[in-house]
């Protein structure tokens, strides 16, 4: 397939666990929810058993527990050596905005991965840090934006959480400085903590959109499905659209993540407004050999220069390694029946895939495919 030997860009993940873990701790990195209903039993854990099991010297579908026991002799770091480097990645854009304590940090990634690992900086966790730090509500914004281009300034991305906080309902226009000094005020003197304010995340949202613009960082957003504690309907990257009207001649690159079962409202969008990029990200080993429709979906109306690969993978190794596996199987196998139905040439299929694998990421991150 024209897929195998192409060297992929994940765009969108995050660290993995650095530490061994029992059977509940695993089964929890499975799945978007936070109590796990037989994970092994789903789409995922038999494309999961299937597909990752060979790289652990298992034989494919391997029983679970099998698979457990192996990972255990084996331990977390040869692990994540076999799963990340297997999977024919080459550069992780890492969104280190999420339970970072608990996970490997970009240098030890990286070596683990021997890739070229680059940072995406979360807003919200930003703004979190920094009232954490006791600022005053009236000196909060300010504090904000110069912390928020101190991490930018090395970074490859941005991106915003805002679908998990009030939805993806972002004002078309930025708040005003006195709505945001009120809001930061009440924020501040409730004790601050999980940034959840309307006013506060749309200016939020508005300064990464600004700072992205001006120093050539894409804007990422989850949208789509994801843990309990987002509201599903919220999460449609339709609810974008006044942003993304008042954004389009500015210079920012927004990117929507994951997108499932909204991928074609992505599509749409990514058709429509010339700066939005789309991937699918997590979707993809969650829905294994589903994927090749979910695939089609997107690109039925997707510009395919606006395509990216990511994984999402988060916490578990696999995670990275079946976004990248059944990514490689399942887009090869539609591009195969494509070009055998005669809807593509062999050129049209090769520029297709190699711009979902890496160029158009690249391009949009200004980093080495």
């Amino acid at each position: 397939m024209l897929t195998d030997d192409l060297a992929l860009l994940d765009q969108h993940c995050h660290g993995v666990r650095d530490a061994d873990l029992d059977r509940v701790g695993f089964e929890l990195l499975m799945t978007e929810g936070d109590l796990p209903r037989a994970p092994f039993e789903s789409m995922l854990g038999v494309t999961l058993r299937r597909l990752c099991a060979p790289v652990l010297d298992l034989a494919p579908h391997a029983a679970a527990e099998d698979y457990l026991t192996r990972r255990r002799e084996l331990g977390w770091r040869e692990v994540t050596r076999r799963l990340l480097r297997a999977s024919g990645t080459t550069t992780w854009l890492v969104d280190t905005g999420f339970a970072t304590a608990e996970l490997t940090g970009l240098a030890e990634f990286g070596e683990l991965a021997a890739g070229s690992v680059r940072e995406i900086v979360r807003l919200e966790a930003v703004a979190e840090d920094v009232a954490a730090t006791g600022v005053a509500a009236g000196g909060f914004a300010d504090a904000v934006e110069r912390e928020l281009r101190a991490r930018a300034a090395d970074a490859a991305g941005l991106k915003s959480v805002v679908a998990y906080r009030t939805g993806l309902e972002v004002p078309e226009r930025r708040p005003s400085p006195a709505t945001v000094a009120c809001a930061a005020s009440r924020w501040l003197s409730a004790g601050g903590g999980r940034l959840a304010d309307p006013d506060l995340l749309g200016w939020l949202v508005h300064l990464g959109a600004e700072i992205g613009a001006e120093l050539a960082l894409p804007l990422q957003f989850h949208t789509g499905f994801g843990d309990p504690d987002l509201h599903l309907l919220g999460a449609d990257p339709a609810r974008l659209t006044g942003l993304l009207k008042s954004t389009r001649d500015t210079g920012v690159t927004v990117v929507l993540l994951h997108c499932w079962p909204y991928h074609r409202n992505a599509a749409y969008l990514a058709q429509v407004f010339p700066h939005v990029l789309v991937d699918l990200g997590l979707t993809i080993p969650h829905v294994g050999a589903r994927a090749a429709a979910v695939l089609a979906e997107t690109l039925e109306i997707a510009p395919w220069r606006a395509v990216c690969y990511s994984s999402d993978g988060y916490g578990l190794p696999e995670l990275h390694h079946l976004g990248a596996v059944v990514w490689r199987e399942q887009c090869g196998r539609l591009v195969d029946q494509w070009i055998a139905e005669g809807v593509l040439t062999s050129g049209d299929a090769e520029r297709l895939v190699a711009g979902i694998a890496a160029s158009n990421a690249a391009r949009a991150y200004r980093v080495a495919a």
